[in-house]
């Protein structure tokens, strides 16, 4: 018997039925269900298969991420060994992870329970309060009393560095807006070299230094032998320091092509390689005929300078004795070619336009970049030469050649072709490198630079502008501050930081560096997010510098790719000439051993055919992802705090965290770049 409020309706066929059954005593109910065209049946199985689909979704994320951490596994104790590349910091963050995971559970508690956070003002007691909420408020008490004021006094410590980092910003683009203004320059103090006569033109030895630069090493000895100088007055070195037998052939076999077609150039290969760089260009300038040369030019290997270098640097030397080197400005064939290299553009366009040009018009003192410079050889050598005692051994012949009294010029309007890194582990070296380095320098330069005779105001932009605000205090307040203290502060509501810190200075300053390259103002808020993520590499590799620590003398040799601009693909038109030159016994040799290396290399890469089927070549190479343990903790602490202040309804602080983590996590899973082989 139905139910009094039910009415149960059946059909006589066995095999077309139906049971209808309605709650309630309204006839219009047929018609409302009549008009249903999914049945409770069907839309309970739609929305299991939806919640499938989802579930399968975020399996297949979980488990794309952890077979990517167990595929780095094996190369990640490489490239990021924690005996030489920041255990405690990694350690650290990873404290402050369990803290914030275990604060963001009790606040979530509290949260749900809506638990009065003013309840801190009472004397809670065991008769009143159960044991978590007595907990809940004794934490409370202990983060008011004793936690709460140290992080009040380190954020206002860092907040006031951060200001002056950012007056020095401000002051630096005020004084490019005033070289441009009033066009400033570097001008001839005498006649410009007469052209017609050979003899006036000084003697210039060019250094090419690499270390297995397979990729590039055809395009920038072509472009040192297009160099429009007399043949007479030049020389060219190349300084190998491969230790690949078959890539010294290649690099052999390219010098003395040019030297067939009257280019003056050598290839020196040491047979002892020690110093890095520093001690490939010291070995360099010990040949007994550097003593005919006035200058020196000096070209990284992925540099490919214009005919004309010569011609608009050099002539700056005459009628200036005291000046000791002519920098020129570098420019980037790749720096369209992915974020990473768009980020590194907006960098290095301030660097040159901004901070190398300002100080070259008013202190007539900048770093030297490392290439891309003319040196007056009298001047490397009354500063003591290049030395072997850092990894920054272009900052170092600099400091020392201002502190003998040379002058530098730099020519923002002069500019030389290169690459930048298109992965972001080439990258993170790369960087690890320029910001350790400075700081070795500066506790070995320090004692000299109070000793020396320059004035006292001199003294001071070296200490307090070039090392100590540009190398410690940028790197020290940004991670700090922003990957540090912030996160916490959303666990401590006492310290928080106010939305000018974290969001309208940043920004303001942001906008201060994109000026030099105004087509990457779409790029502002990735650029912020980006140099905040990279403050963990650049403050580990300052901690690395400042104490000597072991990652501190590590020298990795940034990987090229080999692109070029388009006026470079006619300077080197002449290429497949190589394949028909000479039938000389050394040529038929090298020629013979190239093919037999693309033939074993063909027969690594070509599937070989088995009785199962096909079967991968087990050398093949594979680009591969890294995964950066230390940028994954600290987005997991981001991600953390964001549901903190998600709880507490911070708005911006909130999006801050979370973009910020994110990106973190982007870098942190090598998401960022061009991926290597």
């Amino acid at each position: 018997m139905a139910p009094p409020n039910s009415v149960a309706v059946t059909m006589e066929k066995p095999d077309n039925f139906s049971l209808l059954e309605i709650n309630g005593s309204d006839p219009s109910s047929f018609s409302d269900n009549k008009r249903k065209s999914i049945s409770p049946k069907q839309f309970s199985w739609f929305l299991l298969l939806k919640a499938h689909r989802v579930v399968s979704a975020l399996s297949w994320l979980l488990a794309s991420v952890k077979n990517r951490i167990a595929f780095s596994s094996k190369n990640v104790n490489e490239e990021e060994d924690p005996k030489s590349r920041g255990k405690q910091m990694y350690r650290f963050i990873k404290a402050c992870l369990v803290i914030s995971i275990v604060a963001l559970s009790i606040e979530t508690v509290a949260y749900y329970k809506n638990w009065n956070l003013d309840l801190i003002n009472r004397r809670p007691s065991w008769e009143v309060f159960g044991l978590v909420e007595w907990s809940y408020m004794a934490w409370l008490s202990f983060r008011s009393d004793y936690i709460a004021p140290i992080v009040i006094t380190l954020s206002k410590f860092c907040t006031v560095l951060f200001l002056i980092q950012s007056l020095d910003r401000l002051v630096l683009c005020l004084g490019c807006f005033w070289i441009k203004l009033k066009k400033i320059q570097p001008k001839l103090k005498d006649e410009e070299i007469d052209l017609e006569d050979a003899s006036n033109f000084p003697m210039v030895l060019i250094q090419i230094p690499m270390c297995n630069e397979r990729e590039v090493y055809e395009q920038s000895i072509g472009a040192a032998a297009q160099l429009d100088w007399p043949k007479e007055r030049i020389l060219i070195q190349v300084l190998d320091d491969s230790d690949d037998p078959n890539l010294q052939l290649l690099i052999k076999e390219e010098v003395s092509a040019w030297a067939e077609k009257g280019v003056n150039i050598i290839y020196r290969h040491r047979l002892i390689r020690t110093g890095y760089k520093a001690g490939n260009l010291k070995s360099a300038m010990t040949c007994d005929y550097v003593k005919d040369y006035e200058f020196v030019t000096i070209f990284d290997a992925d540099f490919t300078p214009s005919p004309d270098f010569l011609k608009k640097t050099v002539p700056h030397f005459k009628g200036n004795p005291e000046l000791g080197l002519v920098q020129a400005r570098w420019s980037f064939v790749n720096k369209d070619e992915n974020l990473l290299t768009r980020l590194q553009n907006i960098n290095l366009c301030f660097h040159f336009e901004v901070e190398q040009q300002v100080n070259g018009v008013f202190l007539n003192f900048f770093g030297f970049n490392g290439t891309a410079g003319v040196w007056r050889i009298k001047a490397l050598e009354e500063s003591g030469g290049w030395l072997e005692r850092t990894t920054v051994e272009d900052m170092d012949i600099a400091v020392r050649a201002h502190l003998n009294g040379w002058k530098f010029i730099y020519l923002n309007d002069v500019e030389v072709t290169c690459e930048l890194p298109e992965s972001y582990e080439a990258y993170k070296k790369q960087q690890h490198r320029w910001h350790s380095g400075p700081m070795q320098l500066f506790r070995l330069c320090l004692p000299s630079i109070i000793k020396s005779k320059i004035s006292a105001g001199k003294k001071a932009n070296l200490i307090f502008l070039f090392f100590l605000l540009r190398k410690l205090i940028l790197p020290f307040y940004s991670f700090t501050l922003f990957c540090i203290i912030l996160p916490l502060t959303m666990f401590i509501p006492e310290a928080e930081l106010p939305l000018w810190i974290i969001c309208y200075v940043p920004i303001f300053i942001s906008l201060l560096n994109i000026l030099p390259s105004p087509k990457s103002f779409p790029f502002l808020i990735p650029y912020l997010l980006f140099e905040n993520t990279m403050s963990i590499t650049k403050f580990n590799a300052m901690i690395s510098g400042l104490f000597q620590l072991g990652s501190a003398y590590e020298w990795v040799v940034t990987k090229k790719t080999g692109r070029s601009s388009e006026s470079d693909l006619l300077a080197f038109a002449e290429k497949e000439e190589k394949l028909h030159r000479r039938n000389s016994e050394s040529g038929l040799e090298l020629l013979s051993k190239l093919k037999e290396q693309e033939m074993n290399l063909a027969e690594q890469e070509t599937p070989k055919k088995t009785l199962g089927g096909l079967v991968r070549p087990k050398n093949k190479i594979k680009k591969r992802n890294m995964v950066f343990k230390k940028e994954l903790a600290l987005a997991f602490l981001l991600l953390t705090a964001a549901a903190r202040s998600f709880l507490s309804a911070h708005g911006l602080h909130f999006y801050f965290l979370l973009f910020q983590g994110l990106s973190f996590l982007v870098v942190g899973l090598d998401l960022i770049g061009e991926q290597i082989n």
